[in-house]
């Protein structure tokens, strides 16, 4: 894609392929998300691991993403080079998690695994986080729509082929897929290796095929844009008295949390000390800001991080409650659907039962279904959007995810959950899509990086209390009944359904 020079001109308008080269790349990074996402637990099971300290291994993916993002995101929106603003991380971390798929496979111990995990999910996390604000960078509003839901085509593309890989190796290529104790099977190993090619070579197609545009551009498309509208740009300040009031209180609820957990430890997961630590730790971060601020050193990069973080745009505020309730149903979903389906549809928890294993097969259906129902989605999601609007689609979207998921317990026949699956899709898709195009149009341009990678903390935060609460609610309140964690996940969804109607939407 070739760019000229453009000066006191709107954004220029790209063609279906030019947005199909800019998102190809995500392709490549949702095989590394999907292969371990499906499989890295095996690896760990494999390697020794139990179900006491599974959670506590897989606790680095979401840490790592939130401190990544952010930081990543802030340097990316202050990079300028030979190869552009945002294309060198997604090159380097693509260069970064194409080894980790290589390596990790063949981590001999546990704690290597761990470690891997870590520096995988940090790798895979710094390709992605500027991918989201390329879009925001590269299309005028009215197409981000569609940007966004091309790059949700490709995650669930790169989903469902990637979760099926080690199957394919083993079904298409007769590769082994058992080994001795202790060992991966090929197909496993195989699959990570294919992977790692694939995640490097999709993302150096966007890096190539793709020109970005000069910083002094882009001031000029928002000036541009700002004129047409009459738009006042926006204002992201904060005083010091309310980064000192506001890190008192969050750093007092951590400590309360603490506290409880302290006194009740044997009524509550472990998880919730993590959960506690880190609203402590955001409370201190607000008081370390509120300090820089009062003496007048806000001045460097962490600073800066830390100021935009407790200024955030109105938009965003309304947006990052919507994100939490959306995406807390599938940490509900990803963590519990197979003990839920094959106890309340298949009526067993038996994991050495013919139903047990039944079930647990018709699971990795279901998780097929909905995320090919996710690319037909992302098709339809920009003509849902032209008929309403974009807040007004993603509130349809999430109640026919809510309804997807609270219609698990009401379903009997496991067939017929293909029906729920549906509209888990058409919700998954929208949360990939729809969220960021209303943010990165009420963004300053300068500051999209940084805003689309705090913008993450929404989604780890909910997987953070999944992992606290849910255990707990199911076997103190809902007697051992996993089903229970779905309705609970429908009932979050449709709570961010109607937090979006409080959502303003920029105008364009």
């Amino acid at each position: 894609m070739t760019i000229t020079t453009q000066t006191a001109q709107q954004k220029p308008e790209l063609n279906f392929w030019q947005i199909w080269n800019m998102c190809f790349g995500f392709l490549g990074i949702q095989f590394g998300f999907a292969l371990q996402n499906a499989n890295v637990s095996r690896i760990f099971q494999t390697l020794g691991a139990d179900y006491s300290n599974m959670a506590l291994l897989w606790v680095a993916a979401p840490i790592t993403g939130l401190l990544v993002q952010p930081i990543i995101g802030y340097m990316s929106d202050n990079t300028w080079g030979k190869f552009g603003r945002r294309r060198p991380y997604f090159l380097f971390g693509a260069i970064a998690a194409s080894l980790s798929l290589f390596i990790m496979p063949n981590s001999p111990t546990l704690w290597m695994a761990a470690g891997m995990l870590w520096i995988m999910d940090a790798s895979i996390n710094i390709s992605m986080e500027p991918f989201r604000a390329f879009v925001g960078d590269m299309l005028p509003k009215k197409q981000r729509a569609s940007g966004y839901a091309m790059q949700s085509f490709f995650i669930g593309i790169g989903s469902v082929v990637a979760s099926s890989l080690p199957w394919m190796m083993t079904n298409w290529f007769d590769i082994s897929n058992t080994a001795s104790e202790g060992q991966l099977p090929d197909s496993v190993k195989f699959a990570f290796y294919a992977g790692g090619v694939i995640f490097l070579l999709a993302v150096v197609w966007t890096v190539y095929s793709t020109k970005e545009y000069t910083p002094e551009q882009l001031e000029a498309f928002e000036q541009a844009e700002r004129a047409l509208s009459k738009q006042v740009p926006p204002q992201i300040s904060r005083s010091a008295k309310q980064y000192l009031s506001a890190g008192l209180l969050w750093l007092t609820l951590g400590l309360i949390i603490s506290a409880v957990f302290y006194l009740y430890i044997e009524q509550l997961d472990k998880s919730l000390f993590i959960l506690s630590g880190g609203i402590a730790a955001f409370g201190l971060c607000q008081l370390i800001a509120s300090k820089l601020s009062f003496s007048g050193k806000l001045d460097n990069g962490f600073s800066h991080i830390m100021a935009d973080l407790f200024a955030m745009p109105e938009t965003m505020k309304q947006l990052a409650l919507v994100q939490f309730f959306s995406w807390f149903p599938f940490f509900a979903m990803w963590t519990y659907s197979t003990a839920a389906i094959t106890s309340y549809h298949y009526g067993t928890s038996d994991v050495t039962s013919s139903a047990f294993n039944e079930g647990a097969d018709w699971v990795g259906v279901l998780f097929s279904t909905y995320n090919l129902t996710a690319v037909v989605a992302a098709i339809c999601i920009p003509l849902l959007v032209r008929m309403f609007n974009l807040r007004i689609a993603h509130m349809i979207n999430l109640l026919l995810g809510g309804m997807g998921f609270i219609s698990f317990m009401i379903i009997k026949d496991p067939t017929f959950l293909i029906i729920s699956m549906i509209g888990i899709g058409f919700a998954w898709a929208s949360i990939l899509s729809v969220p960021y195009a209303i943010l990165a149009n009420a963004l300053p341009a300068n500051k999209m990086g940084l805003y689309m990678g705090i913008f993450n903390f929404f989604i780890v935060l909910p997987q953070i209390l999944a992992a606290s609460i849910l255990g707990f609610l199911i076997t103190k309140v809902f007697d051992n009944q996993p089903i229970y964690s779905l309705v609970v996940g429908g009932v979050s969804m449709i709570v961010a359904a109607i937090l979006t109607l409080r959502v303003t939407e920029p105008e364009y």
